[in-house]
């Protein structure tokens, strides 16, 4: 049995009670629940474990029986765990997954064209960066593509994975998401780079609370992908022609005017130094190399220098 449980009846009333009132008061709030709406698949049902080997496992074993059973796949389907025995994060990385934080995965049914499927890792990232920002304003920064840093250390990540249904080869985004919450043992390999939302803001917080505030924010970011597509409201970009999700990430990211090296494994294989100067229109990465030269980065992954 997990430490806590959650259900989607839970989230439906948060996101009436707290997160419609909160974004109506922001730029896009005569949309507020329009945008909620296009997003409420997410959370549609919530599976919680009391320990699982690996959340995203899960997700492709669940996918895999539906359609085996000729059942269809229910998007926004979240599972969490108290605990992951196994997990991992990019390449062969580990993730330390202990009680305390929060561990799952979304299910998503990708029915976005390419163009907002690009922005997809950034509206994950912008999600949790603003759930952790409602406990400590101010101090939560995104880094190049998703990950969160509290004051400089890596308090959640994400690791979005395509998954086709074996029957009728559905395409499906597994957004497994790591984030710490009242977990502040960490092994010997992440001291000194991971840190926890109790451990900076000084104070226990309640999991099951900001699970709430996460999936929320899920469902407004991802709700405003399918938004503009379907070109709701004044087709949301603004006046620079700057989608909503990139202008959001880039209010919240402290990676523009950093010196970073880049590679694909950058930890084990680091391939150049460059200045992160800009976010493209699609999500990407604007790098000035310190030959003069400027290049754009889709993939791989960035650190500090």
């Amino acid at each position: 049995m997990a430490g806590f449980m959650l259900g989607s009846t839970e989230l439906r009333d948060h996101l009436h009670r707290v997160e419609l009132p909160d974004r109506r008061q922001g730029p896009l709030g005569a949309y507020a629940a329009e945008i909620l709406r296009y997003g409420g698949f997410v959370g549609s049902s919530i599976e919680c474990h009391g320990q699982l080997v690996r959340s995203m496992e899960r997700a492709r074993e669940h996918i895999d029986r539906c359609e085996g059973e000729g059942r269809a796949v229910e998007s926004g389907r979240v599972i969490i765990a108290e605990r992951l025995s196994g997990s991992k994060g990019r390449f062969t990385r580990r993730w330390h997954a202990p009680p305390g934080g929060l561990w799952g995965c979304l299910i998503h049914a990708n029915a976005l064209t390419p163009q907002s499927s690009m922005l997809f890792s950034l509206a994950v990232g912008v999600a949790a960066c603003e759930a952790l920002d409602s406990y400590l304003p101010g101090r939560p920064a995104l880094r190049w593509i998703n990950d969160v840093l509290i004051d400089g250390g890596k308090a959640a990540g994400f690791l979005i994975e395509s998954h086709s249904g074996p029957r009728w080869k559905e395409q499906f985004h597994l957004v497994g998401f790591g984030i710490n919450i009242n977990n502040t043992s960490f092994p010997e390999e992440l001291r000194g780079t991971a840190v926890s939302l109790c451990d900076r803001r000084g104070s226990h917080v309640d999991l099951r609370e900001f699970s709430l505030v996460f999936l929320a924010k899920l469902t407004w970011n991802i709700g405003l992908l399918y938004f503009v597509e379907a070109g709701g409201g004044a087709g949301a970009p603004d006046d620079e022609g700057v989608h909503p999700v990139v202008s959001r990430w880039c209010e919240l990211a402290d990676t523009l005017g950093r010196k970073v090296v880049f590679g694909f494994d950058v930890i084990s294989r680091p391939q150049y130094r460059a200045t992160a100067v800009d976010i493209a229109a699609d999500g990407g990465l604007v790098l000035n190399l310190e030959d003069g030269h400027t290049v754009i980065e889709h993939s791989g992954e960035i650190r500090y220098v």
